[in-house]
């Protein structure tokens, strides 16, 4: 497997989608926060979700999730997958994206890449351990975010 981007680039300028869940039954949302690297001698991505999101369910009970990467010429459609909550729309079927299976969840037709990853971890951040600065500007009204570690174990390209 092999990815050559700029890595500190990647999830704040070109967004991303993360997916978890079955063809049949998934949700889907925008993140701007991640990396990738390597723990426990394997390559991994490691994501964000707040505690409130409905993505956050999914992420919970299940083993795989993606993580993918978009064209500039779909900006809208991921603004969309991060302001709307698939509680009040129909991500499974949002119009501009068609879904694919991708190992053992989902990813969509129109990724430039995706990551199939094997949950590896999941943890909660401790707020009171960040910088006041960082408390503040993204913790202020609560709903802190749990961090999930995936092993990559697939990449997709278009």
């Amino acid at each position: 497997m092999e990815f050559n981007t700029d890595i500190f680039k990647q999830f704040d300028k070109k967004w991303a989608l993360l997916t978890a869940g079955k063809e049949d039954n998934f949700n889907t949302m925008t993140i701007s926060w991640g990396g990738l690297g390597t723990l426990w001698n394997k390559p991994v991505a490691t994501v964000y979700v707040r505690e409130s999101r409905l993505t956050h369910e999914y992420m919970d009970k299940e083993e795989y999730f993606t993580v993918s990467f978009y064209p500039e010429s779909l900006k809208e459609i991921l603004s969309v997958m991060g302001s709307k909550s698939g509680r009040d729309i129909d991500k499974m079927n949002y119009e501009g994206l068609t879904k694919v299976k991708a190992g053992e969840s989902v990813s969509f037709k129109e990724a430039e890449v995706t990551l199939v990853c094997k949950k590896l971890y999941m943890g909660a951040l401790d707020v009171s351990k960040m910088p006041e600065d960082v408390q503040k500007s993204a913790y202020a009204a609560g709903d802190p975010h749990d961090m999930y570690i995936g092993e990559v174990v697939d990449i997709i390209r278009a």
